[in-house]
């Protein structure tokens, strides 16, 4: 078990995060009060409630969650809140910077007032405020979901091209990996890639290695989850050797069954291997973690210590799709904060 002080220092660490999405960061809470704004009925009538559905029982509940959010999150102005409440749970865990997943609603197919036009203008405005309240800076990713058509993608990656900017960075792909592969939507990677979009697709999570030759082959220049490339040793070779970051959820992981435990997670393993592995929170509410948890993960069950915790942070900052100037900038301050911590300097602190 860490010691209380291990846990203020992983408290109050400087972190950033480069895998979470914004419909499964919704506040139970928050959810409730959408619903009764927009009549939407839900299995519960209190805060109380709200958070004891939002406990993850199996992947059908999973999914029957996710629904749910997506029928109150319906306005600009939701999108909006939902944002400021992300920025203010990040502050209080000392979180810098975020990348934020969002999938709106397809105009080729509107199952829901959210379409990309309404969600972008809320988003904006709420990491503004963010910004403004919390000196927390955010950025955006399209998921266009893969279990969609390759018409509604590739629209998806036009519109995408044509709003990047103002915190819109990136392209990736989220959703079912069985029998969606990536190339399937290849004309949208192209469009996005040539149009300066930067791209991180899902892949070896509930798909094994293939799923990630996969998505190195369209072009994805990190990885969402990634894990399952721990069975292909070749493949783990070739992830060290071009330095491909991983996106790692380990809590989710293992609530959506992709290991039993903690114990069978190969974070360690693909660390040791030379991986490069960074550490999120993916969907926060729903797996009852926040990213701090996820670092106290790390800690307890997998035995990294202060300095290697700071050295996973780090790389965080350095694989952020920022420009190289603002990416220096914040991995400085990340440096300063991590040396008046104690005096903790992590290795390959002298900059990337």
């Amino acid at each position: 078990m860490l010691s209380q002080e291990d846990r203020s220092f992983i408290a109050r660490m400087p972190k950033a995060e480069l895998h979470v999405h914004l419909e499964g960061s919704v506040r139970p809470a928050t959810l409730l009060e959408l619903g009764k704004q927009h009549g939407v009925v839900y299995p519960f009538t209190d805060a109380a409630g709200a958070l004891e559905w939002f406990r993850f029982r199996d992947f059908p509940h999973f999914i029957d969650i996710y629904l749910g959010v997506m029928q109150s999150l319906l306005t600009s102005e939701d999108h909006e809140r939902v944002v400021y409440e992300i920025g203010e749970d990040a502050a209080r865990q000392n979180i810098r910077y975020m990348e934020i997943t969002f999938s709106p609603a397809s105009p080729l197919n509107p199952r829901s007032s959210a379409l990309p036009d309404v969600v972008l203008r809320g988003i904006r405005a709420g990491a503004r405020r963010v910004w403004q309240d919390f000196g927390v800076q955010m950025a955006f990713i399209l998921d266009p979901v893969r279990t969609r058509t390759e018409e509604e993608v590739y629209w998806f990656a036009r519109w995408c091209a044509d709003n990047l900017g103002d915190g819109l960075i990136g392209f990736g792909l989220g959703g079912t990996e069985v029998d969606n592969p990536p190339q399937r939507y290849q004309r949208a990677f192209d469009w996005v890639r040539a149009a300066g979009a930067r791209v991180s697709v899902h892949a070896g999570e509930t798909v094994g290695p293939e799923s990630v030759r996969a998505a190195l082959a369209v072009g994805s220049e990190r990885i969402g989850h990634g894990v399952r490339a721990v069975e292909d040793p070749e493949l783990v070779r070739e992830l060290a050797d071009r330095g491909v970051v991983l996106e790692v959820s380990p809590t989710s992981n293992i609530c959506l069954g992709v290991y039993p435990s903690y114990a069978e997670h190969p974070f360690r393993d693909l660390h040791e291997a030379g991986v490069t592995v960074t550490v999120n929170s993916d969907d926060p509410p729903m797996f009852n973690t926040t990213l701090t948890n996820e670092y106290v993960v790390l800690a307890e069950q997998f035995g990294f210590s202060r300095a290697e915790l700071c050295e996973i942070s780090l790389r965080a900052v350095d694989a952020a799709f920022l420009p190289d100037e603002q990416r220096r900038a914040l991995r400085a301050e990340f440096v300063a904060a991590f040396q008046q911590l104690n005096g903790v300097e992590p290795e390959g602190s002298g900059g990337a």
